[in-house]
């Protein structure tokens, strides 16, 4: 806790996540007063609910599919069972070590970490559990929380990702709610983890904001691992027993499982925290902002997952770093969102940046767009780690690549120069003619991007 000497700063941010910590850590770096208001533990959702522990689950999952299939490359190991104890002791120690880490890192750059619940009071000031600090800049990072549907209480069997992460044992069964990123990676898992799974999803399919063609490759691969889902009707109720719980569908289907877990989103933590009173426009929640995270309030920003578009930890992160260099002057670079990368780690994982197919077509017109699919049977790497999976390429018709779609098992990894690819706007010549290492994954995108310019080698 910040001493009452210590009670007015050049930033003050609420909220401790991507967001936040990475605005308190870029603003220090100009010589500015930074204070941090965290009523839980700084690294919020991301390190502790979100993003590192539930990829350590999908790392234990990745090694028990390796031990059941380790026949086929020659190594004769058993698959037993998972030992919950242990996957947990695995996944909290990695969390808690990037905590402390966190934690040291903030301190030695001296950031005054406010511990307590932090509540908007005007224009200048915060109140923390009574007292009251005071800055020239706010900063809201106050991040988001695990949604349910209407009269769908959470408790006993019914759960969010929140839950999940505690659990101490593996369901024989969980039906999942929700199709999108969250509820492919835990269906994932659990089907790893040697559970029954199905996944109910209302909209037509799972992953709906995917191109289709990588859309049609997980379902099929979905269906593959025996992880059934049901797509294009909509949740109705749930019955809750001490044994279980059976959930049906509009249509009068149902679905019979241990758990039920409810993975329809995530929601804006702003509630009752004095945004509205202090005149910031709210819309559902959320905190509306200006191209420059400006809330038109005074020197009031927002910055993460309070802030309408992709609910992401490293487009947070970037955000809180734009806001403090506004805030210094230096007037960064408008965030475009379109070129925000994008991985689901589920099994295969997803990958993409830019425009889907059906969004290039409409931003570019029908006759505008060429595209070009590359399959990874064709990468030598991908046979030696046993996935199957496509990279396609959508580009503006003689000019740049807009958008990076792949799928495949660690897929993920090759983003990076992905977002490179449609950030810097590149001709599909421009990446052909790159040298791209042998063998890797990352060589597929180099064969995609020869095949787009016209000069394939393998296909």
């Amino acid at each position: 806790m910040a001493d009452s000497a210590a009670q007015e700063f050049d930033i003050l941010v609420l909220g401790g996540g991507s967001g936040g910590y990475a605005a308190a850590l870029r603003g220090v770096q100009f010589g500015m007063s930074v204070g941090l208001i965290e009523k839980g533990k700084v690294g919020g959702t991301c390190l502790h609910n979100g993003c590192i522990p539930t990829k350590a689950l999908l790392h234990t999952a990745e090694i028990a599919d390796g031990a059941r299939e380790s026949e086929k490359y020659g190594v004769r190991a058993n698959f037993e069972s998972i030992d919950m104890d242990g996957v947990n002791k695995y996944k909290d120690g990695i969390v808690a070590g990037k905590h402390k880490g966190l934690q040291g890192l903030l301190k030695s750059k001296g950031v005054t970490v406010i511990e307590g619940a932090g509540k908007l009071v005007d224009q200048q000031t915060v109140d923390v559990d009574g007292t009251q600090y005071k800055s020239k800049n706010i900063i809201l990072a106050t991040g988001s929380y695990s949604k349910s549907l209407p009269g769908l209480e959470i408790k006993d069997r019914v759960i969010t990702s929140d839950e999940a992460l505690k659990l101490d044992y593996v369901p024989k069964s969980v039906v999942v709610l929700g199709g999108g990123v969250i509820g492919c990676e835990f269906a994932s898992v659990w089907k790893s983890f040697g559970a029954d799974v199905t996944i109910v999803e209302a909209l037509p399919s799972l992953v709906p904001n995917e191109d289709a063609t990588i859309i049609k490759n997980l379902e099929r691969s979905f269906r593959k691992r025996g992880i059934n889902f049901s797509t294009g009707v909509r949740f109705d109720s749930v019955d809750q027993r001490s044994d279980g719980i059976t959930a049906k569908l509009e249509d009068g289907k149902t679905f019979d499982a241990d758990l039920l877990l409810v993975a329809v989103g995530r929601g804006p933590v702003t509630d009752g925290l004095g945004y509205e009173e202090a005149g910031v426009t709210m819309d559902r929640g959320f905190v509306i902002t200006n191209e420059r995270l400006h809330t038109g309030v005074g020197n009031i920003y927002a910055v993460g997952d309070i802030v309408p578009g992709l609910q992401l930890a490293h487009r947070g992160f970037q955000q809180g770093v734009f806001v403090a260099e506004e805030i210094a002057g230096h007037n960064p670079a408008v965030i475009d969102e379109s070129g925000i990368p994008r991985v689901t780690y589920c099994e295969p994982e997803i990958a993409s940046v830019g425009l889907t197919e059906a969004g290039a077509k409409e931003k570019f017109g029908e006759d505008s767009v060429q595209v070009q699919e590359y399959n990874l049977a064709g990468n030598g790497k991908s046979s030696i780690i046993g996935t199957g999976g496509l990279i396609k390429l959508v580009q503006e018709k003689d000019g740049p690549v807009v958008g990076v779609h792949m799928i495949g098992s660690r897929m993920g990894e090759q983003v990076g120069e992905a977002q490179l690819i449609v950030n810097w706007e590149a001709f599909p010549e421009e990446v052909a003619q790159l040298i791209h290492a042998h063998p890797t994954q990352n060589e597929a995108l180099g064969e995609a991007h020869l095949a787009l310019a016209g000069k394939p080698l393998h296909g």
